[in-house]
């Protein structure tokens, strides 16, 4: 049964699982990342961005912000970031711990977005010695309830962030749902729009385990494999991490995965938003729908075995869409709530 609690309930994608397998087949390889696998997954990712940018893969989304982080960091600094940044919400003080100390300074935003108004408004509310400096603004790019920065939105942070001295870094957990949302080039939401880091999420998106840190500036990632050695993120068989972004690289694998996921969302938007008693919380811009449903269906729902979160973000049922959602499971969820809420 397929269920809509996150995109990391879903398995393996054939291209990736092929690409692991024939890492595992190609014999012994040195260890530490420099194995040739790593390497071709490194240069494949500087070709897709267009640019010489420096890369690092870790475990999990967690540890690929709090390392980047901490990479841009001093402990008295601070990091500004939306009220419902994954970092602020579900990294158990992750990025805090990692960067010794750096405060993260949250402000709202409709949508999920953080505003130019809104970081500006952060780094001037005090300027004195007793007060967190500020340092780096982070964005979600796709955000915590679904939406997407379009490019003009991430141009206009990048250039306060410049303004302001500020570094600019996207938690990019979903990073392929907004660039197939957006259909641009992936530079031209990064590095072009003035993205210095990236941590490019690969586990919502058909690979089995691994986060990519892709530094567009590569003065920052200066001393970073120290963090990782450090924080227990380099893997001694780093080729089976690697790997397996081959599969997702080549032939674009990675945007139709994505783009499937995308579309099963707005199926999803549709069959619920004509369900009396169902409200749409946010536009479905990628991956994510949050509905509100009336409490007894949302508890009914779970009763009958499906599976979704109302903890995340802003409240609702968050309903997640992933690279092999299949339209039939989405008809079967709507179904059942539309059979809920008409006949309680």
């Amino acid at each position: 049964m397929q269920h809509f609690a996150s995109d990391n309930y879903a398995g393996i994608c054939p291209e990736a699982l092929e690409a692991l397998i024939a890492a595992n087949g190609s014999g012994h390889e040195p260890a530490y990342g420099d194995d040739s696998w790593t390497q071709r997954v490194c240069d494949r990712l500087r070709d897709l961005f267009q640019t010489d940018c420096e890369v690092f893969f870790v475990f999990n989304g967690t540890a690929a912000n709090s390392l980047a982080l901490a990479s841009l960091c001093q402990s008295y600094h601070s990091v500004i970031c939306h009220e419902l940044a994954h970092i602020e919400t579900d990294e158990c003080g992750g990025p805090e711990f990692f960067s010794n100390g750096s405060k993260l300074l949250t402000a709202p935003g409709v949508n999920g977005k953080l505003t130019p108004d809104a970081i500006e408004a952060v780094v001037t509310r005090r300027a004195d010695i007793h007060y967190p400096k500020p340092k780096v603004v982070t964005l979600t790019q796709s955000t915590e309830v679904g939406t997407v920065y379009s490019v003009e939105e991430v141009r206009a942070i990048a250039a306060i962030a410049k303004r302001r001295h500020l570094k600019v870094h996207m938690d990019g957990a979903r990073f392929a749902n907004a660039v197939a949302a957006l259909d641009v080039h992936p530079s031209e939401i990064t590095w072009r729009a003035g993205v210095d880091v990236l941590c490019f999420g690969g586990t919502k998106n058909g690979l089995p385990v691994g986060e990519a840190v892709v530094f567009f500036d590569r003065a920052l990632a200066e001393d970073f494999a120290y963090r990782l050695k450090q924080a227990g993120q380099l893997a001694s068989k780093m080729r089976f991490i690697s790997a397996p972004w081959l599969g997702l690289l080549d032939h674009d694998v990675w945007l139709r995965n994505a783009r499937h996921a995308n579309a099963m969302a707005r199926l999803m938007q549709t069959r619920l938003a004509d369900i009396p008693g169902v409200s749409i919380m946010f536009p479905s811009q990628s991956n994510a729908v949050f509905a509100q449903l009336p409490a007894h269906a949302a508890k009914a729902m779970r009763n009958r075995g499906w599976r979704f979160y109302e903890f995340i973000g802003a409240g609702g049922c968050r309903l997640m869409c992933a690279w092999d959602t299949q339209p039939e499971t989405v008809e079967r969820f709507a179904a059942d709530v539309r059979q809920l809420c008409t006949h309680a």
